[in-house]
């Protein structure tokens, strides 16, 4: 090993192939060469420490030197500089001032010039004229088909015989509804709780008004609290007059149009179906004597406040009830409402129209419903001295469960049992007594 320091020999083979002649140092002159100019001291490839540069003297001993040191590259001046690719950039930092405001106003002088072209533009092109006289919209030729039977056209036929029915008591007042049944004499129907405050009261008014506008006073004629019905009487000739079905001809899920003043809304029509037949329903009106049980046709037809008294028309157009009760949780159209069924009303109005007042029949008995979970019935409360029950012997806590052979399951269902029947009637009469069912025969009494 070579000292420390010092180079290692080279090897013989090179020593032989590059070793310099006798008395020369460093290379030998190339073979058949001629000598080079003399290195001097300031020749580029000879320098003062050539003596220790192994690239020029293989002689020369090696050592270690510092690290490289490479030098910054030359700081470039200016908005526009070249990169390390030789790509040129322009270097925002060195954008002068004068430069930058010189580009700002460009853009707003650009901006200005297109708003104002703009503006020039739209208020020298032409305009059309706002107004064009004589403009004539277009219309369709063909009419829209109003069958017969829809509501239209039941409208149309039937809203003239419907009235709005006015009551006035001092500064209070009221709307409700009514009918025209006969025309040539002027007798309207209507419901007993519209016009019962205004009976007897000095200074109230009732007055009828028609589809057309045009009203005119009513007299009471006669009223039914048992019915919730009542007759008016107008002096206006030529009034139309509506049809009356019959009753026996109406079906559950007929079509049906109730016309009336609903919230004091003249003439409104709405339409439904006939949802139920025969439901009994016990009428009592805030503010009147009003005190009955019907055997109603019910509807979804939309009915409020001041139907009652309208009408409840079938598809043929024929009035089938009157309106007359509503039963909905909120009070208003949202639910069910009740019709007293046609051939009721004919009956007490022919009665009130030819006395001034209608009879019923009666049993003489209180009864409440009541059920034993299997049979529901009414229970006898209270007998009248000297009534037909009374003369039956029909007793307190019997259970009325049947009248001529048809269930009976409420006191409303018997109310309305013994008033389809005249005064003077017998009828079979069937009550559960201690256990036992028994069967007694009633004549019935004039209520």
């Amino acid at each position: 090993m070579a000292p420390a320091g010092r180079a290692a020999p080279p090897p013989e083979a090179v020593l032989r192939a590059f070793a310099p002649a006798p008395g020369q140092r460093g290379l030998q002159e190339p073979p058949g060469g001629r000598p080079g100019r003399r290195r001097t001291a300031t020749g580029p490839w000879w320098k003062s420490d050539a003596r220790s540069d192994p690239w020029r003297d293989p002689h020369a001993p090696a050592g270690l030197i510092g690290p490289a040191v490479f030098e910054e590259p030359e700081e470039q001046t200016g908005p526009v500089v070249v990169d390390a690719k030789g790509r040129r950039r322009l270097r925002l930092a060195d954008v002068s001032i004068r430069l930058a405001v010189l580009g700002l106003l460009a853009v707003l002088l650009t901006g200005l010039v297109g708003g104002a072209a703009g503006y020039w533009l739209t208020r020298t092109a032409d305009e059309s004229p706002l107004l064009a006289p004589g403009t004539q919209l277009s219309e369709t030729d063909e009419g829209i088909a109003r069958e017969p039977g829809s509501v239209s056209d039941i409208a149309s036929r039937v809203t003239p015989a419907v009235v709005s029915v006015e009551v006035r008591i001092g500064e209070a007042g009221a709307t409700g509804s009514g009918v025209v049944i006969d025309g040539e004499n002027g007798y309207i129907v209507t419901n007993n709780h519209v016009i019962s405050g205004a009976d007897g009261v000095e200074g109230a008014e009732i007055r009828a008004v028609f589809s057309d506008g045009s009203g005119s006073a009513a007299r009471i004629v006669g009223r039914d609290p048992a019915s919730d019905l009542a007759v008016l009487k107008v002096e206006k000739p030529g009034l139309l007059a509506a049809a009356l079905g019959r009753s026996d001809g109406v079906v559950v899920g007929d079509p049906v149009v109730a016309i009336g003043s609903p919230l004091g809304l003249a003439s409104t029509v709405t339409s439904g179906i006939v949802s139920a037949l025969d439901r009994p329903v016990r009428l009592a009106g805030e503010g009147s004597d009003t005190n009955a049980v019907i055997s109603a046709v019910q509807t979804d037809a939309p009915i409020n406040p001041g139907n009652s008294g309208g009408a409840l028309v079938n598809g043929a157009g024929e009035v089938i009830g009157i309106n007359t009760a509503i039963a909905s949780l909120g009070g208003g159209s949202v639910g069910l409402g009740f019709a007293i069924p046609v051939d009721t009303v004919r009956d007490i109005a022919e009665q009130l129209i030819a006395t001034g007042r209608a009879v019923h029949a009666s049993l003489g008995v209180n009864a409440r419903s009541v059920t034993d979970g299997t049979r529901d019935g009414a229970l006898v409360v209270n007998v009248e001295p000297g009534s037909a029950a009374a003369e039956a012997g029909i007793r307190e806590q019997d259970v009325v469960i049947a009248v001529d052979g048809d269930p009976v399951g409420s006191s409303e269902e018997l109310v309305v049992a013994v008033d389809s029947h005249d005064p003077g009637e017998t009828i079979s009469v069937e009550l559960v007594r201690g256990g036992s069912s028994t069967t007694v025969e009633a004549t019935l009494d004039e209520a």
